[in-house]
C-alpha cells in the first residue's frame, strides 16, 4: 500500500534515464593528447604565437579556424556574447566588422571592454584575448565590404541589425527591393557598417593535456609600449 509518504519510483523514458538526471552530463568528457605546449614552443610575444596558432589551424582545415567568440558586457554589467569572424590582426589589435547600431555596439559605446575567444576543438586548443575596444572609421570599411560576396553585401544592406522585425518575408523584400535598385550588384555600404579593434592586454594560449592538466600561458603587457611577459599559470 502506497501512502503520500512512500518514496516514488520516477518514471523512465526507456533509456534508463529518470526525469531528474536525463539532461546531466556528468559522464560526457574525453581525454586532451593532441598536443603540448611548452615554455620552449612559446614564441616571444602573443601576435607572433598566435600567428603561429592560427595557422597550424587553416592548414589542418579546421572549419571555420577564424570565427572567434566576442564577449561584450552592458552598463548593468549584463554580459554577452556572439560568435564572428576575424577579419584582420597586427601589433595594434584584432578587428571585425558589424553594423555599428547594433547591440554588441550599444554595449561597447557603453563599456569599451571586450574579451574574444578562438576555440580549435580538433588541435585542442584555445586563445583568451581581454582589452579595450575602438571602433573603427566606416569610410576605412569599403575595401572589405566591396570584396564580400554580392548576397552578403546586400544581405547587410537590408538588416538593421538587431532591430526586431515581424516575419523573415521583410528581410527578403528588402533585398529584394534593393536588387531591384542596384541590378549592378552595386549596393552601397551602409553608412553605419565598420569596423571594431580589439586591442590586447592581456593574451593567453590554452593547450589541453591528459587528465586535464592542460597547458595554460598567458602573456601580459605593462604599459603600452612595454616587452609582452609571459607566464605559466595552474589549469
Amino acid at each position: 500500500m502506497q501512502t503520500d509518504d512512500t518514496p516514488r519510483t520516477p518514471p523512465r523514458d526507456g533509456t534508463g534515464a529518470t526525469p531528474a538526471n536525463r539532461n546531466d552530463l556528468i559522464e560526457e568528457r574525453r581525454d586532451y593528447t593532441a598536443d603540448t605546449l611548452r615554455r620552449s614552443d612559446l614564441a616571444e610575444g602573443p601576435l607572433a604565437q598566435f600567428t603561429a596558432w592560427l595557422a597550424d589551424a587553416r592548414a589542418k582545415k579546421i572549419l571555420d579556424a577564424t570565427a572567434m567568440t566576442v564577449a561584450t558586457a552592458d552598463a548593468r554589467g549584463q554580459p554577452h556574447a556572439r560568435v564572428v569572424l576575424l577579419k584582420h590582426f597586427d601589433e595594434a589589435g584584432f578587428v571585425w566588422y558589424t553594423y555599428q547600431e547594433s547591440d554588441k555596439a550599444r554595449q561597447l559605446a557603453e563599456n569599451p571592454r571586450a574579451a574574444i575567444l578562438f576555440y580549435w576543438c580538433a588541435l585542442e586548443r584555445q586563445v583568451r584575448i581581454e582589452g579595450t575596444v575602438e571602433r573603427l572609421d566606416p569610410a576605412n570599411a569599403d575595401d572589405y565590404f566591396y570584396s564580400r560576396p554580392e548576397g552578403s553585401r546586400f544581405s547587410a544592406a537590408a538588416s538593421v541589425q538587431s532591430a526586431p522585425i515581424p516575419d523573415r518575408g521583410v528581410l527578403e523584400r528588402r533585398v529584394a527591393e534593393l536588387h531591384a535598385l542596384h541590378p549592378d550588384g552595386t549596393v552601397p555600404r551602409p553608412d553605419v557598417w565598420g569596423g571594431y579593434r580589439l586591442r590586447p592586454e592581456r593574451v593567453e594560449f590554452w593547450q589541453g593535456r591528459a587528465d586535464r592538466l592542460h597547458d595554460r600561458f598567458v602573456f601580459t603587457q605593462n604599459g603600452v609600449d612595454a616587452a609582452w611577459a609571459a607566464e605559466r599559470i595552474s589549469p
